[in-house]
């Protein structure tokens, strides 16, 4: 059985269903009207689109559009909402529209603005990519007249994204950037992640993937994996489309590589074949590493250790044994490389370190006794630059997996 709404919600629409009983709509219809309007956008909110439509309707035909004519156009524009929701474009779209002249009527600049971007919204659902566009751009005009900045951004992020669908790629770009810049403005990162994913779309439409890097990692930068997994993993998936349209295969594999560990169909079946594509070992990493400032080290290897908890077993420990040789065969760099690997994995949750230095010490009994212990070295050495709690607790990792593996504690 599916669960219903939080109990809260359940309270507010028993409270809200209680008033309409108190506010007989033939003795206080503007009350009952403003009831089932409340009512409306709750049961909305919870997914109960058809009872929605049931109180806005009610409140549609309550609220006089010459009396109450603002009134009138918000229970419109809910209710299109409602109908959106319940699977009913064509329906919301007549609502929307007729919201958008209601409010136009009571130079309602802002409200009107809303209601043409939902417009928008179910003209994009019907496939109508025209009236959507036009929808867009009025509500931007609308938005900008009433300094909207957050609502310009998504007008211009939608505007860019129905651009790209219909092949307008000047007319999607212009938009996009647009969009990128003022949802940064006004701190909006998942708006501006979502914008910059598909500006890097519509530069790879363009045939332009150096630049559509740029705007994908933008994207990356903008959905952290443990806030928006899923828009995280499409953005990663997308940008190592865009480095291997650019020859750039070792970076196409790391992001590839990142969005299969945070993603759901089909965005990993997009990420899998382009592994596919590319083939290679599990040491990319160090390859992305020799090409980045060292300023950017850290975030990598950090996002690169975290996905190493998630490997099966073998794996993992392919992963890590790649790491220790290509430490190793980068001498001048291996110090900076083993701070940024020892300040990752104390990022780390006990169960993820634990299980990320068992992958390491195994995979380092493979190797000669000289490797291991330079290895050894380098990253007693890194550790030592870090505060003495977090220098113990690694220690103390790294030797209780050493003797549990039958090896001497021979780290820090």
């Amino acid at each position: 059985m599916a669960a219903g709404p939080p109990e809260p919600v359940e309270g507010t629409i028993a409270e809200l269903e209680e008033r309409l009983r108190r506010h007989p709509p033939e003795r206080y219809p503007v009350q009952h009207a403003t009831d089932c309007f409340h009512l409306g956008l709750v049961l909305t909110d919870a997914g109960r689109a058809q009872e929605a439509e049931t109180q806005l309707d009610r409140a549609v035909a309550l609220f006089d559009p010459d009396g109450l004519r603002l009134e009138h156009a918000k229970a419109l524009n809910a209710l299109g909402a409602a109908r959106r929701v319940g699977g009913r474009p064509a329906a919301a779209a007549d609502a929307f529209a007729r919201a958008a002249a209601g409010f136009a009527a009571c130079d309602a600049r802002a409200e009107e603005g809303a209601a043409h971007f939902n417009l928008g919204l179910v003209a994009g659902d019907l496939g109508d990519d025209a009236r959507a566009a036009a929808s867009f751009r009025r509500a931007r005009e609308l938005f900008e007249e009433a300094g909207a900045t957050a609502q310009v951004a998504a007008c211009a992020r939608e505007l860019g994204r129905t651009a790209l669908a219909a092949g307008e790629l000047d007319e999607a770009q212009a938009a996009l950037r647009d969009a990128v810049d003022l949802a940064a403005r006004t701190g909006d990162q998942a708006g501006r992640g979502a914008a910059a994913n598909a500006l890097g779309l519509s530069l790879l439409a363009a045939g332009r993937p150096d630049d559509a890097v740029g705007a994908l990692r933008d994207a990356v930068a903008a959905h952290p994996r443990s806030v928006r997994p899923d828009a995280y993993a499409m953005a990663q998936s997308n940008l190592a489309l865009a480095y291997e349209q650019g020859g750039r295969s070792p970076r196409a594999r790391f992001a590839a590589r990142h969005a299969i560990a945070a993603a759901a169909e089909p965005v990993r079946a997009q990420a899998a074949a382009i592994l596919d594509r590319l083939g290679g070992g599990p040491g990319d990493v160090l390859l992305v590493l020799d090409e980045e400032p060292h300023e950017r080290w850290p975030a990598l290897v950090r996002e690169e250790v975290a996905r190493w908890a998630e490997l099966e077993l073998l794996a993992r420990r392919e992963a890590a044994g790649a790491w220790i040789d290509g430490q190793l065969a980068r001498p001048d760099a291996s110090a900076g490389l083993a701070e940024a690997w020892v300040g990752a994995l104390l990022e780390l949750p006990p169960e993820a370190l634990r299980d990320v230095v068992a992958a390491t010490v195994t995979a380092l009994r493979a190797r000669e006794p000289d490797a291991r212990g330079r290895f050894r070295d380098q990253v007693s050495s890194a550790a030592a630059r870090f505060h003495v709690p977090q220098l113990m607790r690694l220690r103390d990792t790294f030797n209780a997996i050493a003797a549990q593996l039958g090896e001497e504690a021979a780290w820090g």
